[in-house]
């Protein structure tokens, strides 16, 4: 049997309808407990914070959290330096995410610039249904490959058969607009002037597919 084999290759575009707010918090005390009580101290004063703007008070959201001994190194009286213990560090990082609308963006950032909670923030700006853009990627290289395959047998005065395989690695595609955010804390009240329409989220993939020559 005669085959023709073409990889097709998928493309897509989409506008960003979901804010993801990364949130981390460091908390450092000489007694474990301590540290401990003072990270959650933290993490409701925030969540309480998120809540009185209308956030639900599980919309908050742990991704990440770890407790360790902290150490300096610090130089003594010979000039020798020397592992100094400071304390527990409890870490935490915390995700929100919310609609894209840029009003509400500069709300948030200016209420968590207000609170004692004092987390270092990063803004990405990504899309609620990823496996709609992913369908739409996999059609777009189908027709692609097909489209390939059939100029080619055109050109070459043979006829495109049956679709004999299709070989596809699943990847994980990076849904995220190239729109970088970065505002300092003591700065956040800048961002409830700011109207930010983020760029397009632009991604690809692609199929192998093999069918007949008749």
């Amino acid at each position: 049997m005669r085959t023709i084999t073409v990889k097709g290759v998928g493309r897509a575009s989409a506008k960003p309808d979901l804010v993801v707010l990364s949130m981390d918090m460091e908390t450092v005390a000489k007694e474990y407990d301590k540290a401990m009580e003072y990270a959650v101290a933290r993490i409701e004063l925030l969540s309480s914070t998120l809540c009185e703007i209308g956030f639900a008070k599980d919309a908050l959201k742990t991704t990440d959290f770890d407790v360790d001994a902290k150490h300096e190194s610090v130089k003594d009286k010979d000039g020798n330096y020397k592992s100094v213990f400071i304390g527990y560090a409890c870490r935490h990082r915390l995700k929100l995410e919310f609609d894209m609308d840029s009003e509400r963006l500069g709300e948030v950032l200016n209420t968590i610039s207000e609170s004692l909670a004092d987390p270092s923030l990063s803004v990405e700006f990504t899309v609620k249904n990823p496996s709609a853009v992913s369908a739409e990627l996999l059609r777009s290289a189908t027709q692609n490959a097909r489209e390939k395959a059939e100029i080619l047998c055109s050109a070459a005065g043979v006829k495109l058969g049956a679709l004999v395989a299709i070989d596809y690695n699943w990847t994980d595609i990076n849904f995220r607009s190239e729109t970088a955010y970065n505002c300092m804390p003591r700065l956040m009240k800048c961002s409830t002037r700011m109207d930010i329409t983020p760029d397009d989220i632009d991604v690809s993939d692609n199929a192998t597919f093999v069918w007949e020559i008749e």
